[in-house]
């Protein structure tokens, strides 16, 4: 029997004298409230001192962790990496059959991506900011991830050639962890069964064949853009693209297409104004093919797949746009910043109305068919060939059909 407390015994005890000792996960407090941060907002906007904040420590205390910001965004892509592939390896049982192996690699990465939904997002844009030797460390992490997933697929569909599974491996991945690039809001309960079905309708999605090596004599074609406003705009993508937004200048811009930088404010009042621009022309862009499409159609269905294929060849024809904005979007003022979200809300609307089921998980379907294009575009190097573009389409309609 437990005697009553007394009034005494009911104080609260007074700490014992001697040093404080840090908690054992104090790191893994720290990297999990930087990827939050560097997921949500980009890598400069972040500074070290509202992490330190967030974890309830002071910025001195932080650096007895990391000795600097570009450390910490090393720790938490590599964290992050294999925490995934460690979690992935663990639920693989490379006796099981196929299906039965695949079902629970999916289940098990779907499960961990919904509990770090907050954190996954780096996986489309850190390479932006590492240095070669910690990108390839890393990048081979993610090889692993892959070749976990590739097998039991190529147990799957044995007749399929290697750069089909590796299509397959990426695609499901891509759904998997591309719940972290936006915000629209279903219970896990629901999630993980919508996700799980869409990894199994690519795998029931037959590809068309991949394309043979390029045509090395194949003349380039079209013809050059003469508006030096339109020309600033391809070329900032591109130099933004290639080496951060933050590293870009408008002196270099300007000198891409032959103008000096007094003359590129002619055309836009800043960098952030030259970033916002390249937004909403893709923005507006996006928008004319969901019209198009829609003028085209015969039913819902064939308008979703008019959409997708229009999206795919536009996001090829201009592949810097997608990692600049998952990289570089929190530079643009909050204003500018709340109008492109909802303008590309309004669009995602559009397309997922075309989409049979619950409009919430339309929503999803049409974010992760966006996915497709970023990450299996990633893969392919995006390659603009039209046999490319029908293999990427066929793993959006899968998505968005079901079929």
């Amino acid at each position: 029997m437990v005697a009553e407390r007394s009034e005494v015994d009911l104080a609260p005890a007074r700490p014992e004298a001697g040093p404080r000792r840090r908690p054992k996960d104090r790191k893994v407090q720290i990297i999990r409230a930087a990827a939050r941060a560097f997921s949500e907002r980009g890598y400069y906007p972040v500074g070290v001192d509202e992490i330190a904040a967030e974890v309830g420590i002071s910025g001195p205390a932080l650096y007895r962790h990391f000795t600097n910001k570009y450390a910490l965004l090393v720790a938490c892509a590599e964290e992050g990496a294999r925490h995934l592939l460690a979690v992935t390896r663990a639920a693989d049982d490379p006796t099981a059959a196929p299906q039965a192996r695949l079902d629970m690699l999916i289940r098990t990465i779907g499960e961990h991506t919904i509990e770090f939904r907050r954190e996954v997002g780096l996986y489309r844009w850190e390479r932006r900011y590492l240095e070669a030797g910690d990108r390839a460390r890393i990048r081979t992490i993610y090889d692993d991830l892959n070749a976990t997933l590739a097998e039991p697929i190529s147990r799957l569909h044995p007749e399929a050639p290697p750069e089909d599974v590796d299509m397959y491996a990426a695609a499901i991945l891509s759904v998997l962890a591309g719940i972290s690039a936006h915000r629209t809001a279903l219970p896990a309960s629901k999630l993980l069964p919508l996700l799980h079905g869409m990894c199994w309708s690519l795998l029931r999605a037959p590809l068309p064949p991949a394309p043979a090596e390029p045509d090395a004599d194949a003349a380039p074609r079209g013809l050059p853009i003469t508006s030096k406003r339109e020309q600033l705009l391809t070329e900032s993508i591109r130099i933004f693209g290639r080496q951060g937004y933050h590293e870009a200048s408008i002196e270099e811009i300007g000198a891409a297409v032959g103008i000096n930088a007094s003359s590129v404010y002619r055309y836009f009042a800043s960098k952030s104004d030259l970033l916002a621009a390249a937004f909403h022309r893709t923005g507006d862009r996006f928008a004319l093919a969901i019209a198009e499409s829609l003028a085209e159609a015969v039913d819902r269905a064939d308008a979703a797949s008019r959409i997708a294929d229009r999206y795919a060849r536009l996001s090829f024809a201009m592949p810097e746009i997608m990692p600049v904005y998952f990289a570089e979007f929190s530079n643009l003022p909050q204003a500018e910043q709340h109008r492109l979200r909802a303008i590309q809300r309004q669009n995602v609307l559009e397309w997922a109305n075309l989409v049979e089921g619950d409009p919430t998980e339309a929503r999803f379907r049409v974010h992760a068919a966006i996915g497709q294009v970023i990450d299996v575009g990633r893969l392919t190097r995006f390659d603009a060939r039209p046999e490319q573009i029908a293999r990427v389409h066929r793993l959006m309609t899968a998505l968005l059909l079901d079929r």
